[in-house]
């Protein structure tokens, strides 16, 4: 699919199943931060929004503004975290690389550093980016 050209309606009526659509104070930041800490595709960036693709799937960045006849904006806390108890997993994401960019944005958070969970089969980190929204880039052992 070409992100880039694909009409709104389109795009909206391709998506099945779950898909990511993540409010953010500042697109374009949240995209920097997202591409160059997990390595993320990004297209479509602008202030309002962006696609950005992990694995071929899509995630969605919304600027706060563009909600703002939605009803979901008036429950978005005033100051991070957003999005507490939910955590977007990014697997073959490399949490080493993540830790080490992540510590290039003052405002990004590692909760935990890469870790090997051999319970799990997985090395793993969990980093907050500046919106709050907990990511969990993964590997497997």
């Amino acid at each position: 699919m070409d992100y880039e050209t694909i009409p709104a309606p389109d795009f909206g009526q391709s998506l099945r199943a779950v898909s990511v659509n993540l409010l953010v104070r500042d697109v374009l930041a949240e995209v920097a931060f997202l591409t160059q800490v997990f390595a993320l595709t990004a297209h479509r960036s602008s202030a309002d929004f962006a696609i950005l693709e992990h694995a071929g799937q899509p995630i969605q960045l919304h600027a706060d503004h563009t909600y703002a006849a939605h009803p979901l904006l008036g429950l978005l806390p005033e100051t991070p975290p957003r999005g507490a108890g939910i955590e977007l997993r990014l697997h073959e994401a490399d949490p080493d690389h993540a830790a080490q960019a992540a510590a290039q944005f003052p405002d990004a958070v590692i909760l935990l550093p890469p870790t090997d969970k051999p319970a799990h089969g997985l090395r793993e980190a969990v980093i907050l980016c500046p919106n709050g929204y907990a990511w969990v880039p993964s590997r497997r052992l």
